[in-house]
C-alpha cells in the first residue's frame, strides 16, 4: 500500500509542477488561493482531532502561500486595490498564526471566508485586468 502512495504522491508533484509550469500570473495565483484553503481546511482538521504537529504543519504552509500571494502584489499597477490586499494579507497572516497558537479553528474559517471572498473577485476580474493589459482603476 506504501508503494501505491508513494507513487500517487509523485505523479501528483509531477502534475502540480506542469500545471505550475504553463500557468499565466491569473492562474498561478488562483493556484495559490486553492492551495491556502486546501492547507486551512486540514489544519482546521487537525485541530478538532488535536493534532499538534499537523496543525502547526498546515498553517505554516497556508502562512506561506499567504506571504506569496502578497509577494505576487504590483503595487504600480494594483495602485489602492494592491495597497488594500497587502494589508488584508498582513492581516491574514497575524490571524493564522493566532490560530495556531491558541488552536482556534473559527480564526482558521475565518481566514478560509477572508480568501474565497478575494478569489471569487479575482475570478470575476475582466480578461484585460487579468493579463496586466489595463491598469487597475
Amino acid at each position: 500500500m506504501s508503494v501505491n502512495m508513494t507513487a500517487l504522491n509523485k505523479y501528483q508533484s509531477v502534475n502540480l509542477e506542469s500545471a505550475v509550469a504553463s500557468a499565466s500570473s491569473h492562474q498561478l495565483i488562483a493556484m495559490l488561493y486553492e492551495g491556502a484553503l486546501k492547507a486551512l481546511a486540514q489544519a482546521k482538521g487537525s485541530i478538532g482531532r488535536k493534532e499538534i504537529e499537523a496543525r502547526t504543519k498546515h498553517l505554516n504552509k497556508a502562512a506561506d502561500i499567504v506571504f506569496g500571494l502578497r509577494d505576487f502584489l504590483d503595487h504600480e499597477k494594483g495602485g489602492e486595490i494592491s495597497a488594500n490586499l497587502e494589508n488584508l494579507y498582513q492581516y491574514m497572516i497575524r490571524t493564522i498564526t493566532e490560530a495556531n497558537r491558541e488552536q482556534d479553528a473559527e480564526k482558521v474559517q475565518h481566514v478560509m471566508d477572508l480568501i474565497l471572498d478575494i478569489r471569487a473577485g479575482w475570478a470575476g476580474m475582466p480578461l484585460d485586468i487579468r493579463m496586466g493589459k489595463k491598469k487597475v482603476s
